[in-house]
């Protein structure tokens, strides 16, 4: 990354930073204020730059990685009101040539990254330069992650005691019962209770828009003239939004694994492909298993793998596994790896040794975490709901949501009802949504982009990535085919990183869309 600028004349800087404030609301119209304190916390920020240091402890981050704040308005249609500080971190770029031929690289400023979420923080993202597959850009760029607004350090939100964040053995009915359902909406309405209590009106500007704005005030902040960018999963639909209110603040922006911008779609829709689609993911998983009856002996068919699936769930509703493990917890493994093929030798074989008499490797892997871990947990879980419900409207009544989903699961039974309680404080929810903006650039209105997804990612499903790309004018989509980890980029696939490192390095993109012969499956180990 490259270091702040320094600046003689802030009110110059200041003066600047306003003629080319971005077009994100007309004079007077809706978002302008907001424009325009965005202009200003970047000109402070442009200013002021970061000066790193050592990590906060309590982030227990490895010494090789440098942190320093950044300051933005909490209501930017206040710039001069309270402020809250982002945590940005930083790892340098090393300047030499991989493949140890001694050559000095070139530097290209900073690369920022956004992990997802909401509610993921990306302070660990510059260790990825260890990493070989990251070596490369990592000699180019200097590495930035941070934490977005609300999430730890970066002003905390909270819904409740992280004591009561991990619920105890719980089962994971796919038809619960009205009993069941009268349950869980009464802990949704009072989770979000918890969540206005805790925050007060400081609730209602945790939002992915005013998470785009702080993109820009770090990118000011940093000295870069334009960003650089990559952004997973969520991190996707925070870079849509970014692009559309700042384009002529993009230098290139990589979005990996996409969240469908359509915005009927933002959340609840979304939110139901997501649900749907994890029963292909769910069904490729137990496929897989079958392959392997040799190593596990869970069956050697799908249907006969559900059944030991069910069997497990049962007995696990009878007798908890180390106290900790239910049917919900089973579940929520299960349901890990449906978003990374890494996971399905691990969950195959702790499920086999389970039904064998083994529970050990299940309370390892699906166990209740420690108490340190609650706390990350629930604040991750907070800024989930927040921006998610402050995004968009939602609908109020449970009969809806009942409606929808009880349709939806009698084909996609294995995550839609966890998916429900997941999102459902956004049925209570007390502050003021926002409207999703319609993400779209037209003919060089943004540097051409690149888009990457795996072709049966369960977490944001194909059609995102489709969509994603015809509304930005001039981005090209790399398709990983017949795979569905989530997240491509940097990681397993030789093919898709030559694409990404074409991109960041050289801002070579292939004419037109192309696609990437997927990853080998993981190998069975029992």
């Amino acid at each position: 990354m490259r270091a702040a600028a320094l600046y003689s004349a802030a009110g110059s800087l200041l003066l600047t930073t306003l003629a080319a404030a971005p077009a994100e609301g007309t004079p007077g119209g809706p978002g302008a204020a907001e424009a325009r304190g965005t202009a200003v916390a970047a000109g402070r920020a442009a200013a002021a730059g970061i000066e790193f240091g050592r990590c906060p402890k309590a982030e227990e981050l490895p010494a090789a990685l440098r942190c320093g704040t950044v300051t933005v308005p909490l209501d930017y249609a206040r710039p001069d009101g309270e402020q809250i500080e982002l945590t940005v971190s930083r790892v340098r770029a090393t300047h030499q040539a991989p493949d140890g031929g001694g050559r000095e690289v070139p530097g290209q400023g900073a690369l920022l990254y956004n992990p997802g979420g909401p509610g993921a923080s990306g302070l660990y993202f510059p260790l990825a330069g260890l990493v070989p597959q990251w070596k490369r850009i990592a000699a180019a760029y200097d590495l930035v992650g941070y934490a977005p607004r609300g999430v730890a350090p970066s002003a905390p939100l909270s819904c409740q005691d992280p004591g009561d964040f991990f619920k105890g053995p719980r089962p994971a009915p796919t038809q619960p019962s009205d009993a069941f359902k009268e349950q869980r909406a009464a802990e949704a309405e009072a989770y979000a209770r918890g969540c206005a209590e805790r925050a007060g009106d400081a609730l209602r500007h945790y939002h992915s828009l005013n998470n785009a704005r702080d993109l820009e005030v770090v990118r000011a902040a940093l000295g870069e003239e334009r960003l650089t960018f990559m952004g997973a999963s969520y991190g996707t639909y925070l870079g849509a939004l970014y692009a559309e209110l700042f384009p002529s603040r993009v230098r290139r922006m990589v979005f990996d694994s996409v969240v469908n911008p359509d915005p009927e779609g933002i959340w609840y829709r979304n939110n139901l492909e997501q649900s749907e689609a994890f029963e292909d993911r769910w069904s490729d998983f137990k496929e897989w298993i079958a392959e392997h009856h040799a190593v596990y002996g869970l069956g050697d068919s799908p249907r006969e793998v559900q059944n030991s699936y069910e069997e497990a769930s049962e007995r696990l509703a009878a007798e908890p596994a180390g106290g900790t493990v239910g049917p919900a917890q089973l579940q929520g493994a299960f349901l890990k790896a449906g978003y990374y093929d890494d996971y399905w030798p691990h969950r195959a074989e702790a499920l086999s040794a389970y039904l064998r008499g083994d529970p050990q490797p299940l309370i390892d892997q699906a166990g209740t975490r420690t108490e340190e871990g609650a706390a990350g947990a629930e604040n991750s879980n907070a800024v989930y709901t927040a921006v998610e419900c402050n995004d968009a409207p939602w609908p109020t009544d449970f009969e809806v949501w009942d409606r929808d989903n009880t349709r939806l699961a009698r084909r996609a039974p294995f995550e839609t009802w966890d998916n429900v309680w997941t999102n459902l404080p956004c049925a209570y929810w007390r502050a003021p949504r926002q409207r999703p903006l319609d993400v779209r650039t037209g003919p060089g209105e943004l540097p051409p982009t690149l888009v990457l997804a795996a072709e049966e990612d369960a977490a944001t499903p194909y059609e995102g990535a489709l969509e994603l790309r015809r509304r930005l004018s001039g981005s090209v989509l790399v398709t990983e085919r017949d795979a569905g980890t989530h997240g491509v980029g940097g990681g397993a696939n030789a093919c898709v990183n030559g694409h990404l490192e074409a991109y960041l390095l050289e801002g070579r993109l292939p004419a037109r869309d192309t696609s990437c012969a997927p990853r080998p499956e993981p190998e069975p180990r029992g």
